[in-house]
């Protein structure tokens, strides 16, 4: 359920960032050659860039193909590395439980309130703020799911793969 949770925000985020070259070019046209702007262009962008950003989050945390500095983990055997890893799923969620709780502050607030931009459009605040949410919860629910399924596997005597792991025997 998640997994399909995941793809459904990956493939919206890359629709995010594909409406996003096409609303810039318009926009861009628009002055060109009628020597007009689309209106609210800037606001529609800044709206789409979160869900561009933050829609895939959760899939790359899925594949585990965050940046990752190995450097100094590599000089630890596989169990240490194995803990280490849950530990960096557990400082993740404890990261973004912050974000989670202000982005539900500021979607209530601005759901309740009826805020908007200022704008040739009045767009409502709201839509934006439900994306950060929606984004900022499937990566925390991941990060919990991994750091349960992650502890599982070392308490049942295994090890947990480490995305250069996965990429040697690729």
């Amino acid at each position: 359920m998640l997994g399909k949770l995941e793809n459904v925000l990956l493939g919206l985020g890359a629709v995010a960032v594909l409406a996003l070259g096409l609303m810039i070019s318009a926009n861009v046209a628009a002055r060109a050659l009628f020597d007009t702007a689309l209106p609210d262009t800037v606001t529609f962008v800044r709206e789409m860039m979160v869900a561009a950003i933050l829609f895939p989050l959760a899939a790359a945390t899925a594949a585990r193909a965050h940046v990752a500095v190995e450097f100094v983990t590599n000089w630890f055997g596989p169990r240490t590395r194995s803990w280490l890893i849950v530990m960096g799923s557990v400082i993740g969620m404890l990261a973004l439980t912050p974000l989670l709780f202000a982005g539900w502050r500021e979607f209530s607030s601005n759901w309740t309130s009826g805020g908007f931009f200022y704008g040739d459009l009045n767009l409502p605040k709201w839509p934006g703020r439900l994306l950060f949410l929606i984004g900022i919860a499937a990566c925390w629910i991941r990060l919990a799911e991994l750091a349960i399924r992650d502890t599982r596997t070392i308490l049942s005597g295994g090890i947990v793969p480490t995305n250069s792991d996965e990429q040697d025997t690729a």
